[in-house]
């Protein structure tokens, strides 16, 4: 018998919010199991370019069963100097917090594109969340 971790991708395609003041928040899905997330990746449809002031954030947020939770699981700040590039991959920053990344079975997971200040476009694209079972 196998002691490897079962590691699973939960991915979703997220819609663009092209009004940079808007922010917009799309469930992504449910932990199938108790598990630790080990990484999430944005693959944005169009360049996004950071700014200093008014920029974007993106989180994965762990809702909880109940959906009322507000567990940070990773972030990532599009402000000055942090960019991505169109349709490659852009790793999202997990929590230091290591109970952050723990999911229980039937977690909700939600994405969040939040504009900073007036904000930028979010161009939308493609999130992937790898999980590995405790």
């Amino acid at each position: 018998m196998s002691t490897a971790p079962y590691v699973q991708v939960i991915e979703r395609n997220v819609p663009a919010v092209s009004t940079a003041n808007a922010s917009d928040d799309t469930v992504l899905g449910q932990a199938p199991f108790d598990c630790t997330v080990t990484s999430v990746e944005y693959v944005p449809e169009a360049a996004i370019t950071g700014a200093a002031t008014n920029h974007r954030a993106f989180s994965l947020v762990n809702k909880g069963q109940a959906g009322s939770a507000s567990t940070t699981v990773a972030t990532l700040a599009f402000d000055s100097g942090v960019n991505a590039t169109a349709n490659n991959e852009r790793a999202i920053t997990l929590s230091g917090t290591a109970a952050n990344l723990d999911l229980s079975a039937a977690d909700t997971l939600q994405w969040r594109s939040v504009a900073v200040g007036t904000g930028i476009a979010d161009p939308g694209g493609v999130v992937r969340v790898t999980i590995s079972r405790r």
